[in-house]
């Protein structure tokens, strides 16, 4: 699974995203929101979607656009303990 966090600026490439620092957000909050890039394969948000809910954790996750063009969209991820 190789995860992208959202980028902050437009020309800027996406940061990885390890598994190990998600899992540490998740257990110290008892809900966390994570924005990933749109680079991200729909396969690998799914892939994180299934490790959660095996622990037993909600995932909400849904696409968040912020401009008019097709490809100006992120994923909003939502983990609730």
């Amino acid at each position: 699974m190789n995860l992208k966090f959202a980028r902050t600026e437009i020309e800027q490439k996406p940061k990885k995203a390890e598994l190990a620092k998600i899992e540490a957000s998740v257990e110290k909050e008892e809900s966390v929101i994570f924005y990933f890039d749109r680079d991200n394969s729909h396969k690998d948000l799914l892939e994180l979607q299934g490790h959660f809910e095996e622990k037993g954790k909600s995932f909400y996750m849904s696409e968040v656009k912020y401009g008019l063009s097709d490809n100006e969209y992120m994923y909003q991820v939502h983990i609730v303990n």
